[in-house]
Formats: structure tokens, C-alpha cells, sequence
């Protein structure tokens, strides 16, 4: 694709900027000696450097990622470039996760405050969802655990549902969420593809595969939802451009599930907003919402009210570790913890990312995903670990480096895989 005439000291400003707002979420709260409730301000992650043996093909897979990855997008057929962004996805999660043994998917699912404990606790699913709302407040008794009482009933019902298959060992419970997140970048390049352009989606690919948030992905219910999301969302292009009914229903039927996967996710309507004007119709939005009333009217309809459990959840929220987070740190302290998802790799495409806005599908996408998780930051309601509560809005934010001149693209990639290791071997994230 051709590459936009913007000023590389533009890049490398932008760059900065990035960098000093990391140092600075890391330096201020030791300046003021502020206890911002994480153990490695921004992230939710304790220092303790691992690095061994089982780093070695980390290390490999990524280097060959680097370098073929971007040779297979330009000239693999159409069909090939999905498939590899898929493996290539699922490879590099696990040999990320994989650094430390088993261990490294299963640790996630074994603690008590996930999903995964409480889904195994469950008997009847309409008796759950019938006391689902009983149960959120701390003083409840038999209240759920930290991310169920956290989050609507659809999460809870996923583990449930893997539980019920028989999966319950904790590693591959890990196996199955990263492979459900690996299928979201497929969704990502199928939407490009149709609002943009084959060659948008070959030069994206790339970079989904290889940002740092490949840590986070795989290993915590929010990836799942990065899928579910992405896969709405490219249904609801395919009917905008095609003007199909069934993919309208389907892409509502997925969006309005998110919005019980979390609370958050309202806010992927920014995003869906966004689909329905770059393709310039608004065709699907009866079907799609049509869709979305099926799916809250069937939880409704078993006893969840998703408006009478959030402002029950807003007091739980405020009544734990929240409440103890300050505003006034973590308002810009998240995007200092999102960086480390994204790269700074992001933060040099910015200002030709600016330059691209009215013509380029890709930045289109990317600016609602911005929007959206400045919103989520300056609501309040995602004080710290936004490294994984805004990964499915990230994964349309980390296309942007492929508008950089070409020759940097090596470099950045390595950057990318870099930091994704560093994070990986040096820091104990939480998820």
C-alpha cells in the first residue's frame, strides 16, 4: 500500500511521548509515595525476572515470525493469509504462555477470584441466573468471586459451558481460550477486507500477530471476548456491504452477547456506529438490533436483568480494591498500562495514522477503538488491568504500524516481539 508523506520526527515525538508517560506511571507513585493498588505500577504484575530454558523457542518463533510473516501477507493467496494469521496467532500465545511450562496457561484458571471456580460450583443455569444479582455484593452470603460477581451472567456461562464438555483440567481450559482468541484476528482482516481493501488486510496482518498484547491473550475470559466482539463486528460489515439479513442478525446476536460477557462492552456500539458509517448505510441496524433484543430478552426471560445488575455491581465495584485506586492516577495511569499491549510501535504511527483519517478504513476502525477506550479510561469504571479489560478494542489499534514507511517495518516488528518477552520473562502478570 502506498505510504503516507509524514515527518519521521513526527514518529519519533510521538514515540516519546509514549515512553515518558510509561516512566512517568512507573516514577510518580514512588515520588509521592502513593499506593496505587498494583504491585508493578501500571501493570497488574509483580517483578521476578524467569528467563530459561523454555525461553529459547519464544525466542525462535518470534525472530521467524518477524521475518516471514510480513512476506507471506504481501504474496500468500487470500485464503493462506487467514490461516497463517490464525497459527501464527495461536503458535505465539502458546510459546509466550508456554516460557513457563504449563504453568503458563493453567496459573490464570486455577485461582479462586476467575471464572473457572465458580463455573464448576454451578447446578442449575436457570437457578443461577436467577440469583445471579443476590449474589454480586460482598455481604451476600455465598457471593461470587472477584471476575464472576464483576461481570454479567455470559462470561460465567462459557466456563459453565466448557465445564459441561468435560473440560476441566486448567491447562486446557488455557488451550481453548487461545484458541477462541486466535480466530479474533481473522474476523479483524475479514473486516478490512470487506469496508477496505485485500491489500489494508495483508498489511495488518503482521501486526496483529506479533503486538505485546499476545501476553494477555489467551489466558483470561476477556480474550474470548476480544473474539466474540471481533466476529460481530465483521458480521456487521459483510451485511452493511453485501446487505445480507442473517449476517445482520448474526452480528447483533454476537454484540448484544458481549454486552453479558461484560459491562464494558456496551461500549463496543462506538465501534459497530463506526462499521455502519465507513460502509455509509445503516441497513442492518433493525436486524442487528433485532438480534441483540433476542439475546438480552432470553436472559431476561431466565431471570437476569442486566440494568438491575449494574447498579448493584457499581456498589461492589466502589465497596473493594477500586475505591482505593485513584481516579487521578489511573485516569491517564491506563494508557500508560495499555502501551504495554500495544507497543510504541502504535504510539509512531499516531501522527500518520492523522494524516490518513478520511481515507483509510484501518485508521477509521482504529480511531473508534481509541474513542472507545478513552471513554472506559475517563468513566472510572477501569481503574488498572486494562491490559486485558481493553483487548478487544486494542486488536483494531495495533493495525496502525503498518502505515509506517516499509523500512522500519522489521525493526518495529522486532521491537513488538521484544517487548512481548520482556514482558513475559521478567514480569508475573496477574492474568
Amino acid at each position: 500500500m502506498p505510504r503516507l508523506l509524514a515527518s519521521p520526527r513526527a514518529a519519533a515525538t510521538s514515540a516519546g511521548v509514549g515512553l515518558l508517560l510509561v516512566v512517568a506511571s512507573m516514577v510518580v507513585p514512588r515520588l509521592l509515595d502513593e499506593d496505587v493498588r498494583v504491585h508493578w505500577p501500571p501493570l497488574h504484575a509483580d517483578w521476578d525476572p524467569r528467563i530459561g530454558v523454555l525461553t529459547v523457542p519464544a525466542v525462535v518463533l518470534g525472530l521467524v515470525l518477524v521475518l516471514l510473516l510480513p512476506r507471506l501477507a504481501r504474496s500468500a493467496p487470500w485464503r493462506a493469509v487467514l490461516l497463517t494469521g490464525f497459527t501464527a496467532t495461536w503458535l505465539w500465545i502458546m510459546a509466550l504462555a508456554l516460557t513457563e511450562g504449563t504453568d503458563g496457561l493453567a496459573r490464570v484458571f486455577e485461582r479462586r477470584q476467575e471464572y473457572v471456580y465458580d463455573a464448576q460450583s454451578v447446578g442449575s443455569i436457570h437457578t443461577m441466573l436467577q440469583t445471579f444479582v443476590d449474589r454480586i455484593p460482598f455481604d451476600a452470603p455465598d457471593n461470587w468471586y472477584v471476575h464472576v460477581a464483576g461481570h454479567p451472567p455470559g462470561a460465567l456461562l462459557y466456563f459453565v459451558g466448557i465445564d459441561r464438555l468435560g473440560i476441566t483440567d486448567p491447562f486446557w481450559i488455557g488451550v481453548v481460550c487461545v484458541t477462541i482468541a486466535s480466530t479474533a484476528i481473522v474476523a479483524v482482516l475479514l473486516t478490512l477486507r470487506t469496508l477496505g481493501s485485500e491489500q489494508l488486510a495483508r498489511s495488518a496482518m503482521p501486526w496483529i500477530v506479533l503486538a505485546p498484547s499476545a501476553v494477555w491473550m489467551g489466558v483470561n475470559g476477556d480474550a474470548v471476548f476480544t473474539a466474540v466482539a471481533a466476529w460481530g463486528l465483521a458480521l456487521l460489515a459483510v451485511a452493511a456491504v453485501h446487505r445480507r439479513v442473517l449476517p445482520a442478525i448474526g452480528a447483533g446476536v454476537l454484540l448484544g452477547y458481549c454486552v453479558y460477557l461484560s459491562y464494558g462492552l456496551v461500549l463496543l456500539g462506538i465501534l459497530a456506529v463506526a462499521v455502519l458509517i465507513i460502509a455509509r448505510t445503516w441497513r442492518p441496524l433493525p436486524w442487528a438490533l433485532g438480534g441483540a433484543g433476542v439475546v438480552a430478552a432470553l436472559f431476561t426471560l431466565g431471570g437476569f436483568a442486566w440494568w438491575e445488575a449494574y447498579p448493584v455491581l457499581r456498589e461492589r465495584y466502589y465497596a473493594g480494591i477500586a475505591s482505593e485506586r485513584a481516579y487521578s492516577y489511573w485516569v491517564w495511569g491506563d494508557i500508560a498500562a495499555w502501551t504495554f499491549t500495544v507497543g510504541l510501535a502504535v504510539w509512531a504511527a499516531f501522527p500518520y495514522a492523522a494524516k490518513a483519517f478520511r481515507t483509510n478504513v484501518l485508521v477509521q476502525l482504529a480511531a473508534a477503538a481509541l474513542l472507545t477506550i478513552a471513554v472506559a479510561t475517563l468513566s472510572g469504571m477501569s481503574k488498572a488491568e486494562v491490559e486485558r479489560i481493553f483487548l478487544p478494542f486494542t486488536i483494531w489499534v495495533v493495525t496502525l504500524p503498518s502505515l509506517l514507511p516499509g523500512r522500519w517495518h522489521r525493526p518495529l516488528l522486532l521491537s513488538q516481539v521484544v517487548l512481548a518477552l520482556c514482558a513475559q520473562q521478567l514480569l508475573l502478570t496477574r492474568w
